[in-house]
């Protein structure tokens, strides 16, 4: 299993912070299993861990922000990657969007998202999401996961 952990760095995608709003309560992951799955409607898919608290508030809140960080902000891709930060979000400038999911002004850009279904995904939920509204916000060049190195620990997890 160890060439499956090194292989799979090989494929190529981003490196988020998803933000998640449910009735005046906030939170962040950092998220790299994102990607586009139509064009019309513009829906991305987001992966995430059902038993993670941020799951919970998207589940009920059903509106989140897709923030696409820079290769300048692996702090920030480490900070929100933890679980258990009693206030995640004080890290970083926060305004709402649309649907009121936070918006981390310091990305690059953002998507702002409501929920359209989920589909079980093995240890994740595929959390389908319909693209409400999206902006750039700042210039400079997309972190990608092979970036992160051993940060999130998942050869571990293989």
């Amino acid at each position: 299993m160890e060439d499956i952990a090194n292989v799979l760095k090989q494929l190529t995608h981003g490196v988020y912070v998803v933000a998640v709003a449910e009735d005046g309560q906030t939170n962040a992951f950092t998220a790299a299993w994102v990607m586009q799955v139509s064009f019309s409607p513009v829906l991305l898919a987001i992966s995430i861990n059902p038993e993670h608290y941020s799951y919970q508030l998207l589940k009920k809140g059903k509106v989140c922000s897709v923030n696409v960080l820079s290769q300048q902000q692996m702090s920030m891709a480490a900070h929100f990657g933890q679980s258990g930060i009693k206030d995640k979000m004080s890290l970083g400038t926060w305004a709402a969007a649309l649907t009121g999911a936070p918006v981390l002004q310091e990305s690059l850009a953002y998507f702002d998202c409501k929920v359209s279904h989920e589909v079980s995904a093995g240890d994740h939920q595929l959390v389908i999401c319909e693209v409400l509204e999206a902006r750039q916000l700042n210039v400079g060049v997309a972190m990608s996961y092979n970036d992160t190195g051993t940060m999130d620990n998942s050869a571990e997890l293989y």
